[in-house]
């Protein structure tokens, strides 16, 4: 892939760049607290969470462990632990 000037590239190739690897903490969701209201997927900024089966499920694959679905989730649902502790 090229980078064109400006760093704009096509789009649809952020899933090309598996950016998971960037992180040093990760998301851990209490599934006993979680409802699936969806905050913590509407405010990921990498489009990482999904609402399956009324729960939150988080795609390591692209979760950078920014923290941000931690903040939003107003049930203390999620908390951030350090990678690999899982």
């Amino acid at each position: 892939m090229k980078l064109n000037i400006g760093g704009i590239t096509e789009a649809g190739q952020s899933k090309k760049n598996l950016t998971g690897s960037w992180r040093y903490q990760i998301p851990v969701i209490d599934q006993d607290k979680c409802n699936g209201c969806g905050i913590c997927e509407l405010f990921c900024p990498d489009s990482c969470i999904d609402i399956n089966n009324g729960r939150a499920v988080i795609d390591d694959t692209y979760c950078k462990g920014c923290g941000i679905c931690v903040k939003e989730c107003s049930r203390d649902a999620i908390v951030m632990q350090p990678e690999g502790d899982g």
